[in-house]
Order: structure tokens, then sequence, then C-alpha cells
């Protein structure tokens, strides 16, 4: 291998990173009139964490069937402070410091 294909491949792989990453933001052009990325974008985060959120706690009570009990709590939490503070922080933060407290001291 000589130092020019290595080159020619390093440069290569950047054009190809540098216009996968400017892809979405030349993309937004036109998208944003389209209703249906208005509609994706206004349903498809909340479906993602929704999906995340059951990922994870069914693995925790699979994993580790005493800690179920203390996540489940930490999300009602998190899903009661959100629905009454509107606050995404504020509720994660409270979430995972009784999650991480009930644990550490139960």
């Amino acid at each position: 291998m000589n130092d020019w294909y290595v080159l020619l491949a390093v440069l290569a792989m950047g054009t190809v990173t540098f216009l996968i990453r400017a892809l979405p933001f030349i993309g937004t052009r036109w998208l944003r009139g389209s209703s249906l990325a208005q509609r994706v974008g206004r349903f498809l985060p909340p479906a993602i964490m929704t999906l995340l959120l059951l990922h994870s706690t069914l693995d925790l009570g699979l994993q580790a069937s005493d800690q179920l009990l203390p996540a489940i709590v930490a999300v009602l939490v998190v899903l009661g402070m959100q629905l009454r503070l509107r606050q995404p922080l504020l509720s994660i933060a409270a979430g995972t410091v009784l999650y991480m407290l009930w644990i550490q001291l139960a």
C-alpha cells in the first residue's frame, strides 16, 4: 500500500462523513413545509422515549427483579412531574435521584 492510496482513502472517508453530517441541514429546507415531516417530528420523539423506557424497565425487571419497583416508581415520579411542571431536566433529575437513593439505601 502506498502513501497516495492511504491519503485518497482518508480523503474519501472524510468527504463522505462530511456529506452525511451535512445532509440533515440541507434537507431541512425541503422538509420544512412538509406536513408529514411535521407530524413525524411531533410524534416520533415521545414514541422513541417510550420505547427506550419500556425496553430499559423490562430489561431491568428481567435481570434484577428487586430493582423493578424502584424503577417503576421513579418512572411514575418523572411522568407526574413532567405532566405537572413541564420541566424535562428537573423531572429526569428527580426520577434519577429517587431511583439511585432507593437502590443505594435499600
